[in-house]
Order: C-alpha cells, then structure tokens, then sequence
C-alpha cells in the first residue's frame, strides 16, 4: 500500500498519543525529511499533496512527483536540490528569498512547478526578478534589431526592402563593409568641418573683401561647402530611409545635424537677397551669429563614438546628482558672495561693488578657478574667501562619486547587453544550423545563458537557515545527502 511514514509521538506519562506524518523526498540526489504540521501550513502546494498519497492511486502520485518508492515511502523530484532550499523556506518563514547563484528565471519556473505563489518571493528578489526580466528584454530586442540589420525583413518588397538597405547603409555601420566605409567618410568630414572653421578665424589665412573686411579665405570657403553638401545628402538620404519620420526629426542627434547644416544655406540665403531688404551691418551681424551655431557639428562625432553616447545617457541619469550639485553651488555663492561684499565695504579700494558682482567671485572660489581680476583686501574677507574655497571642494566632490558610479554602471550594462545578445545569436546559429538563423525566433531569450552575464543579488542572510548538516545517505543507486528540517 502506498502510503507516508508517520512518526509517532508519546505524552508525558509514556503513553502513544498521535502519530505525526513525514514526508521523505529526493530532491536531485539530496534526501530530506519533512514534517507534515509544517507542510500543511501551505495546503494548495505541491508538497502538501503529498500528505494524502494513501488515499490517492498510482497514477495520481505519479503526477506529482517524478518517482516513488513504495518500499522506503520516498518521493523522488528531479529538480534543483539549491533552487529547493530556497522554496522550503517558505514553510519556515512565510516568505522566500533567492540565494546567490540561482537564475531568477529557473527560479520563477521552480515556484510555479511546486505551486507557489510568486507573492511569497521576498521583496528584494522580487525587485531583483523585475530587474532581469528588464534586461533579458532589452537583450531580446537587441537580438531582433542585430537579426534585422543583419537579414532584413523577408516579408518586406519593392521600396520598403530598399528602405531598409539605405536605412542599414546610413545608420549601421556594423551590418556591411560599404555602410563602415559610409561612416568612416562621414567621421572624416565632421573632422575637416571643424577644422576649417577654427582655421578660417585666424587673421593670417583672412582676405578682405571689397569693404575692407576680413572673410575666410576661397579655399576654406570651397571645403566647408563640400563639407556641407555632405552633410545634407547624408541627413536626406537618413530622412528618406527612416522607418519613423517624426521619431527621426525629433531625436536629439538628429537635431544635432540639421542645425549643423541650417546655418549655411540661412547664411546663404541672407548675403544673396539679405542686402536689398535690410541694412548691410545687420545682414553681417545675423550671419556672424549663424556661423557661431556652426560648433554644433562637434557633436556629430557622438553618432560614431560609443562612448560620447555613453557618457550622454550616463548624465541623463544623473540629473538628480548634478542638481544637487548645482543647488549647493547655489548656495555657497550666494551666501560667501553676501559675506564678501560685507566685509569688503570697509577698504577704500575694495573690488567688491555689489553683491551681484561678488557672484562671480564667489563662483571662481568655490571652483578653485581663482582668476585674479576680484580678490579680497581685507583680513576677514581672505578668511572668508578661505572657507569659500574648501566649502567649494567639498560641494564639488560630494556627487562626483555617484555620476562616475552611474557612468561605470551603464558602460558595464551595454557591454554586457551587446555580448550577452552575441552569444545568443550564436546559440541560435547553433539551435538552426547554418542558413537558418533569419527564421530563429528573435524573441526568445534563455535566461540560464543570459543570467551569466547578469550580476546576481548578495543573500543578506549569508546561507540557508534553518538547515542541519548534511549526511551521506544512499537512495535510488545513487550518494545522496538527507537534511532534516525542525521547526526552530
């Protein structure tokens, strides 16, 4: 008869008064032995069926578990015997939290193989799990987007195919030879851009004009204009083959081109018919402004350098450290910039004329900067100045620390996303043989593969509590080790 061992218990005259039931189970080679009270605190799980295999058939116990064995009474489960310590604890302690090491994932599927809620995983895991749902997401998708630069979208025909060659061509440069070649040239020409445009202010390499004026030299003058024809093919041709228009004019870098082109062709089009409709000196003082705006094309560099993109998202995570920073600064100038310009009012040649002007002052302090042109003359106003400056060093070193923490943390995320979405195009290459990987689906992740490249939360509790020594024990033909669990 199929049955559970019940162990039997005695009161305090000697005499049998219940018989307790145990359940031994196997848990991938490690026995233990649970307490029946324990497992029916929690009656909808798996391991509180167990309870009542007497009164169930073969066929019924053989659906719960993965073996049994009449003759000692044990359950035998081919599962994780680590993942496991983690869910008895939920018996123990009514909440269960993920050791170091275990895939969140796997995890996820243990809970629900023993019929656990996942409102019981501890708050902390639970944070954790959403954490790596995140980023095997993210890793999700840059797998589809690696497999469509890569192979484009078979359903795509006529211009839509085309639209994705031109779109791979300008925007990715890691899909083909020729789209690497495209961002080289375009790497070159920003290069030469900026050049031309701090060589062409140099006095020596200027011609006067007809009004006796200093203008860039002819030849310089061609090569910006090359430089700029480039440039507007390149955003057109990007504007063209944009699978989102409005999300391509919108985006920031894109911004960033058009105003690095914009100012010529205004430019241009005021020195050609600026003239008749208003004054000469407001035509050259509008084109002057315009060329300023030309500094605009350094920025383009940030579409062919991950790290400028890095250290740009790294910022835009750390608003909440540089508004900290910006308010204490805030603060010290207006309050030693006050302090200043008290203590000054009483030298006769004293530089501090106001408080408004002491800002600057105080702003060159508190920077460590220190040019020279206001510095105080009397004795309590360098003492003040002192505390300015150590104050300013301290503001200034405060939140350094968490934005270079966030900057390192999101340079380590996006090499581990690019790597980690690698290695999974190469275990689809592997799963659909070659020639197949275009009809691998892209959205499938394997979390054990991508969890090796996902930091793992620290267990606070530093082990398994609640856990006796391990015992060599031998079952199913195999060494196994049998724990014994008490109700501390």
């Amino acid at each position: 008869m199929w049955g559970v061992q019940r162990t039997r218990y005695a009161d305090c005259s000697g005499s049998e008064a219940s018989e307790e039931p145990e359940v031994a189970v196997n848990i991938g080679g490690v026995k233990q032995v649970l307490h029946g009270d324990v497992l029916s605190r929690y009656p909808d799980t798996r391991l509180a069926e167990l309870l009542d295999c007497s009164l169930k058939s073969p066929e019924e116990i053989s659906s719960l578990c993965d073996d049994y064995d009449p003759d000692t009474g044990e359950f035998y489960f081919d599962r994780d015997p680590e993942a496991f310590k983690c869910v008895i604890e939920l018996y123990y302690y009514g909440e269960i939290h993920m050791k170091r090491g275990i895939c969140p994932i796997c995890f996820m599927k243990e809970m629900e193989f023993w019929k656990i809620d996942s409102d019981f995983l501890d708050e902390c895991c639970t944070w954790h799990l959403q954490e790596v749902e995140d980023e095997l997401a993210e890793i999700a998708e840059k797998v589809r987007t690696i497999l469509v630069d890569r192979e484009g979208d078979p359903s795509a025909a006529g211009w839509q195919r085309f639209q994705m060659f031109l779109w791979r061509l300008m925007e990715k440069p890691e899909t083909s030879m020729p789209a690497r070649i495209i961002a080289i040239i375009s790497f070159i020409f920003i290069l030469v851009s900026s050049v031309v445009m701090c060589v062409g202010t140099i006095p020596d390499l200027q011609v006067e004009d007809a009004e006796g004026n200093l203008t860039e030299h002819p030849t310089l003058e061609v090569i910006e204009t090359l430089c700029i024809c480039w440039f507007t093919v390149e955003y057109f041709l990007r504007l063209i083959s944009a699978p989102n228009k409005v999300k391509f004019v919108l985006a920031f870098m894109n911004i960033v081109d058009f105003m690095a082109i914009m100012p010529f062709f205004v430019v241009l089009i005021l020195t050609s018919v600026g003239a008749g409709m208003m004054e000469l000196a407001n035509v050259q003082q509008a084109v002057q402004a315009l060329r300023i705006m030309r500094i605009a094309r350094i920025f383009k560099l940030a579409r062919h350098s991950s790290g400028l993109q890095t250290l740009t998202s790294a910022l835009k995570s750390s608003f909440k450290e540089l508004g900290l920073l910006l308010m204490y600064m805030g603060v010290g100038v207006f309050l030693f910039s006050a302090l200043g310009y008290t203590m000054e009012q009483s030298h006769p040649d004293t530089l501090f004329t106001s408080i408004p002007q002491s800002f600057w002052w105080a702003v060159i302090t508190m920077t460590t900067v220190g040019y020279g042109d206001v510095y105080p003359k009397t004795t309590l106003g360098r003492c003040n100045a002192a505390i300015s400056f150590l104050c300013g060093v301290i503001a200034i070193a405060l939140p350094i620390h968490p934005i270079i923490n966030n900057f390192v943390l999101f340079y380590n995320k996006q090499q581990v996303l690019e790597t980690a979405a690698k290695h999974e195009i190469e275990l689809m290459a592997l799963r659909s043989g070659p020639g197949e990987l275009e009809a691998a689906p892209s959205g499938t992740m394997h979390s054990c593969h991508s969890e090796a490249y996902i930091p793992l939360l620290k267990d606070p509790r530093g082990g398994g509590a609640g856990l006796s020594t391990p015992s060599k024990d031998t079952s199913f033909g195999s060494t196994a080790e049998t724990t014994e669990y008490f109700i501390s």
